[in-house]
């Protein structure tokens, strides 16, 4: 070869090079933009307008970091709080009203199995988790005079602390919770959701769409925390649960999701027969596993007094109660299952149904429905939940107290992902949940409760699913502004089921008070807005009526969304809203004051009049009222997170913080958002750079 063949050989390869080159940080600049973070060489938050940060990590470790620095600023006295029940020593650092709480977290073994949680994790996300316990430190150590000196003496959080607090928060209270366990029923804290996912088959946009509306208390760990996360490996907006390092309902580009408590039975208490020290099993006695721990409790002058706490376990699990000979033993599903917030990683980072799927199968989450949706145009509905794997009993036989004297009643292993129930794509074009069972979850039903074990989940439809199905049903295309407004929507179910009798029935025998009775229920809208009129005397009935039956047909699943229906003792329904009408006019003066009168919304320094209330009424905007002053209600729990997701090019997406993204005292952001709840509206998102430093309050560059 010649060498002036050579040489343009040569100039090419040069081209060629620099092509590429070019090409690369065209690519990289095009990476760049649509995620902030790929390239940076630090961290930052920016603060928007609302409190929320957005945080631009320059890898994941610094977005974690970031995450726990920024959820300090907001609430950093409640999570050292938190966190230091968690470990079971609040009575120690806070004093006696936390010893139970201790007693509670040691029983159940929470410290210590969140450290072999933490030596359980991949190498990966057991970093990510010390990242962000630095990052609560750092901000604690730089920031020292906002956080409470009371608290501070929880510092430093590491790794392990942060898995005892999501274990506490998600095993042992929405699983199980201390009260559930003293009385050994199934009751739950004030807690529920709502959530639909639309398909572009029932969009007016031809665009799918994801409703997430969780009802919790606006209190202690309940409370969501608001953020955009954006890494190398991450670009995903939503809310945690305070003090837990990850998104529990969120979105991205590509798809989202929510999630409702779930008709799920996680635990069961097993009786045993006491013998010889130990207890019965299979024809043997078998030894308690025993354990003396010792609580420290601060005392009103500062001194520690120490008590002693005997921890005994079986093989069922801790036990809980002992009386008379017999012994009450606690088993817990998910215990095993220490990789919540990776699962949680995972589906943020997820960009469509199959990588969604493929990170819930881990099962790591044990319970909630998971509804989903994304901008292929799929819904989807899980029964998500480690499910026990029973030999015998049906629904009914497993919420009671169970024979634990032979091992045919003992569950070693829970249903895989296959077994649960699922819906993909119905042809109605919808999913909804309201905290019903899964059977209900379309129209027409997509799952046959017949296919699955007895005891997965029970029966029956209550009025708030019925109202949010119907909702559904009656509108045949449906568009994004209608699905906000059906959000805010008050109206009671059971009233449009009972009035028709009611009323008719108060005229005949009420006399005079009763056709007065009749005349506001006949004129009220049968909303539960704030200037409804009829709403507080019909919501007070409906309280007071609770004891008796009420209805001539009970629900059939057959006519899930009709029935019950029928009042079937007149009388005593009469006389009830005669006795509640005079307690009305008594305390307001009148039969017909409007409902925000009497429901107030009160959070921080805000007051305002409600609209909605309790869920039992049947109301898709759920506010849980408990008993103020001077004959007022006001807010205890009910909507807290709203979110309205549309997968159009680019996302649109309003959502709203009920109560505000902050509880450390002084910030501006305590009840915020109130305001914009009372009259009925959602904040825009803003994801972008360029939207986000158009309502900046602050940065924080790391």
């Amino acid at each position: 070869m010649t060498f002036a063949r050579i040489r343009p050989l040569r100039l090419r390869q040069k081209f060629l090079w620099l092509f590429l080159l070019l090409l690369s940080c065209v690519l990289a600049l095009f990476l760049s933009l649509r995620n902030p973070a790929i390239g940076s060489e630090r961290t930052e938050i920016l603060w928007d307008s609302w409190g929320i940060p957005h945080i631009y990590g320059k890898d994941a470790e610094g977005l974690f970091q970031a995450f726990g620095w920024a959820q300090m600023q907001s609430h950093g006295d409640l999570i050292l709080r938190l966190y230091g029940q968690a470990r079971g020593q609040a009575a120690e650092y806070f004093g006696e009203k936390y010893l139970e709480s201790d007693k509670y977290v040691r029983t159940m073994g929470i410290p210590r199995r969140a450290s072999n949680w933490y030596e359980e994790q991949n190498p990966t996300m057991r970093r990510y988790l010390d990242a962000f316990a630095a990052g609560i430190n750092a901000y604690a150590e730089e920031h020292a005079e906002q956080i409470n000196d009371e608290v501070e003496q929880v510092l430093p959080v590491n790794g392990v602390d942060v898995l005892a607090h999501v274990q506490r928060v998600i095993n042992f209270t929405f699983v199980v919770n201390r009260e559930s366990v003293a009385s050994l029923s199934s009751r739950r804290p004030a807690v529920g959701s709502n959530a639909w996912a639309v398909a572009p088959s029932h969009s007016a946009s031809g665009n799918a769409m994801l409703l997430a509306n969780p009802h919790l208390p606006w209190s202690d760990l309940f409370l969501w925390y608001e953020a955009q996360l954006t890494a190398p490996e991450i670009d995903a907006y939503g809310v945690a649960l305070v003090g837990m390092p990850m998104l529990a309902i969120a979105f991205n580009n590509n798809l989202g999701w929510t999630s409702t408590v779930n008709t799920h039975d996680g635990w069961d208490a097993y009786e045993l027969t006491l013998a010889d020290g130990g207890y019965l099993f299979d024809g043997s006695v078998r030894p308690f596993e025993t354990e003396t721990q010792t609580l420290k409790v601060k005392q009103a002058d500062g001194t520690q007094r120490e008590e002693q706490l005997v921890v005994k376990r079986s093989i069922h699990g801790a036990i809980v109660g002992q009386k008379e000979g017999k012994a009450i033993a606690l088993r817990v599903v998910g215990l095993e299952q220490p990789e919540i917030m990776g699962q949680f990683w995972d589906m943020a980072r997820a960009n469509n149904v199959s990588e969604f799927e493929a990170a819930l199968q881990r099962l790591q989450l044990p319970m909630f429905n998971i509804i989903y949706s994304d901008r292929d145009g799929h819904i989807l509905y899980l029964f998500n939940a480690q499910v026990p794997i029973h030999s015998q009993g049906d629904w009914k036989f497993w919420q009671g107290v169970v024979p634990g004297d032979t091992s045919a009643t003992l569950w070693t292993k829970t249903h895989p992902y296959t077994d649960l129930p699922r819906v993909l794509d119905p042809p109605s074009g919808w999913l909804q949940n309201a905290n019903d069972p899964p059977w209900t979850t379309t129209f027409p039903p997509a799952l046959n409760p017949n296919d699955y074990p007895s005891y997965l989940a029970p029966r029956f439809m209550h009025f708030r699913a019925q109202r949010s199905a119907r909702m559904l049903m009656e509108s045949e295309k449906l568009s994004f502004e209608q699905m906000i407004a059906d959000k805010f929507s008050s109206r009671m179910e059971l009233a449009d089921r009972i009035l028709d009798d009611l009323i008719p029935a108060a005229r005949q025998l009420g006399g005079e008070l009763g056709k007065q009775a009749a005349d506001v229920l006949e004129a009220w809208d049968r909303k539960a807005d704030a200037e409804s009129r009829g709403a507080v005397l019909f919501a007070l009935w409906g309280q007071s009526m609770q004891p008796f039956n009420w209805f001539t047909t009970p629900w059939n699943e057959e006519t899930p969304i009709t029935t019950p229906d029928g009042l079937s003792d007149p009388a005593t329904a009469v006389n009830v809203l005669k006795a509640v009408a005079v307690t009305v006019k008594s305390l307001y003066g009148l039969l017909d004051v409007p409902w925000g009168e009497v429901a107030r919304l009160r959070y921080g320094k805000v007051d305002l009049p409600a609209s909605g209330g309790p869920g039992l009424f049947g109301i898709f905007r759920v506010v849980d009222l408990v008993p103020a002053t001077k004959g007022r209600f006001q807010q205890i729990a009910g909507d807290t997170y709203i979110a309205a997701i549309e997968f159009s090019n680019p996302v649109q997406a309003k959502v709203l913080l009920t109560y505000g993204n902050a509880t450390q005292p002084g910030s501006p952001h305590i009840g915020d958002q109130l305001p914009l709840y009372a009259r009925n509206e959602l904040r825009p998102v803003w994801r972008t750079r360029k939207e986000i430093e158009a309502h900046l309050e602050s940065r924080q560059v790391f």
